[in-house]
Parts: structure tokens; C-alpha cells; sequence
């Protein structure tokens, strides 16, 4: 995996749907005046709940406060992604861009464009596209690497062995490969086999972490805090994952964050960042990425890995 050290990263999901852009920049401000840096969005977000059914909502929120804070480029880090947004108005799937080459180039233009910057710092694949050459989409991301509108490129939601093949492709049309993974993952697990409730979502497994590991990718998680499933009562966990194993987790969880005097979303993202894995953190108000930042000074000893280890 890569090797610098991992860190909270902002997700935006929401930002100009449920997160208005006055809650929006209080957000953002908090985050970089806490030490953040990465800002994770997409060209898609959110469609399901703009009214106007297609996405860029958040990408307009992030350009607008760029523009506000005429600083902020330098401090901050900007990954977006193409592949999910619908060309006709609630249209999805159907009418979903996909990784053509003229697909990834076009949903580039337009991000920059809402965006208002020069370049994309992390530009990911938002999921596979099983319709378009793999060589086509490798070497359409190769060419913005070229061109310097994106400076480092990956794969989200990606099978490990498609991202290894992009990677092959990558290197025999001499172009910048995938060097980052983005899947789905927190502490508690879904029951072994059953799918997900959430379209596109792919859980990271093991073979993913090997991958990265052997060849240096980084790898961010989202739906880290499962929605704050970990601290609300009114958010109870999706049902898939109502199993002896995630009774024993919470209570190692309770144990843990007691010990710590910590939160358990605090404990939750200082497990991911104990991995090598950067947590993606979706924040409606000011104080949920307060919380967020401050867990990476939660320390997790190897007696605490073992046994979460033992309950997963």
C-alpha cells in the first residue's frame, strides 16, 4: 500500500441536495482549518436526490467555494469520478455515461468546468464498465494523466483482478496506471455471501488489501461510519448484517472507546487508518468532521487489533 500515512478524507456526497451550500463551506472550512486535505465527490452526486435528476450539485458547491476562498486550491486535494452520471434526467441505469473514451474525456470537461480548476489531484473510475474495451477506458485515463488534467488516476468498485489487468494494459501502452482503490468497508461486516442492498456498492476483501499491499496502491474506504448506524438509534444497522458476529464487534467496540475515551466512529476510522486505509467521512454539520479529524490521534494498540480480529 502506499506509503503515506492515511488520513480522513471529506466525502461531499450531499453537498447542494440535503447539505445546503451555506452548511456546505462551514463544513469545508472546519475540515481545513483541522489539517484536511482530500475531498472526494463525483460527477454523478447526488442524482437520486436532485430534482433536476442528474448530477453536479456537489462539484458546483466545491467550485463556488473555491472561488470564495481564493486560497483553498493550495490547501486542499480534489478527487472526483466519472462512469455513473445519467445523460437523460432520471435515467439510471439505463442512461448512465460508462468509461468510453469519449465518455471519460466529456465527464472530465464538465467536472473541471463545475469545479472551476485546471486539474482533478485523484480522478477514479466509479465502477466497472463491462460494455467498453478495458484498453479504451486505460487508455483514456492514461491520456488526462498525459495531459496533466488528472495527476494520479484509480479504480473504485472495481473486481481486484480487473484493476490488476488495467494495470497490465496500463503498462503495455506505456501509460499511467490505476494506483488507487476505493470499496466499500467499515468494522462490521455483512453476512458472508449476501449481497448489499446499495446499487454499485462493492465490499473490499481481502484479495483487494493483498493487491494494494503487494503493489503499493492506496486504498480509501466510504460508508466507513455506515451512515452513523454506529451512534443512532434511529439509524439501525441494515439487516444484512444482523449476525452473532457484528453483537461481538459492538462490544469490543464499547470496551475499546471506553478504554480510549474515544467515540466508537472515532475508534471505527482509527481501525481503518491502522490498516493503511483512508476513511471517506460524510459530514451534514460542523461537528461530525470535527469528531472525524480528531480521530487520528486515537491509537490503537496491536492488543486492540486482535481483538477486534477475534470478534470479525
Amino acid at each position: 500500500m502506499n506509503t503515506t500515512d492515511p488520513q480522513i478524507v471529506l466525502g461531499t456526497m450531499d453537498f447542494g441536495t440535503r447539505v445546503d451550500p451555506d452548511r456546505a463551506f462551514a463544513i469545508l472550512d472546519s475540515f481545513v482549518a483541522g489539517g484536511g486535505v482530500w475531498l472526494d465527490t463525483a460527477n454523478c452526486y447526488s442524482f437520486w436526490t436532485d430534482p433536476s435528476g442528474v448530477g453536479g450539485a456537489s462539484e458546483r458547491v466545491i467550485g463556488a467555494w473555491l472561488r470564495a476562498r481564493p486560497d483553498a486550491r493550495d490547501a486542499v486535494r480534489i478527487a472526483t469520478k466519472v462512469r455513473q452520471n445519467p445523460l437523460v434526467p432520471h435515467s439510471w441505469p439505463k442512461s448512465a455515461e460508462g468509461l468510453s473514451a469519449r465518455a471519460v474525456h466529456a465527464g472530465v470537461e464538465e467536472s473541471l468546468e463545475r469545479l472551476g480548476v485546471e486539474h482533478i489531484d485523484l480522478l477514479w473510475a466509479h465502477a466497472e464498465d463491462r460494455a467498453v474495451p478495458l484498453e479504451e477506458t486505460v487508455g483514456a485515463f492514461g491520456e488526462l494523466v498525459a495531459k496533466g488534467v488528472a495527476l494520479r488516476i484509480g479504480a473504485a468498485n472495481h473486481a481486484a483482478w480487473r484493476v490488476e489487468r488495467a494495470r497490465s494494459l496500463a503498462r503495455e501502452q506505456r501509460v499511467e496506471p490505476w494506483t488507487a482503490l476505493q470499496l466499500r468497508h467499515s468494522l462490521v461486516q455483512p453476512r458472508p455471501l449476501t449481497p448489499v442492498a446499495e446499487a454499485g456498492h462493492r465490499m473490499l476483501a481481502a484479495e483487494d488489501l493483498d493487491l494494494a499491499r503487494s503493489e503499493g496502491l492506496a486504498v480509501w474506504s466510504y460508508s466507513s461510519l455506515m451512515w452513523g448506524s454506529y451512534v443512532r438509534t434511529d439509524k439501525p444497522l441494515p439487516h444484512t448484517y444482523d449476525h452473532p458476529g457484528t453483537i461481538r464487534v459492538l462490544a469490543v467496540l464499547d470496551d475499546v472507546a471506553g478504554e480510549l475515551s474515544a467515540t466508537r466512529n472515532q475508534v471505527v476510522l482509527a481501525w481503518l487508518m491502522r490498516q493503511g486505509i483512508d476513511p471517506i467521512v460524510g459530514a451534514s454539520r460542523v461537528e461530525q468532521i470535527e469528531e472525524a479529524l480528531a480521530a487520528s490521534r486515537v491509537r490503537l494498540s496491536d492488543d486492540h487489533l486482535a481483538r477486534f480480529g477475534e470478534a470479525r
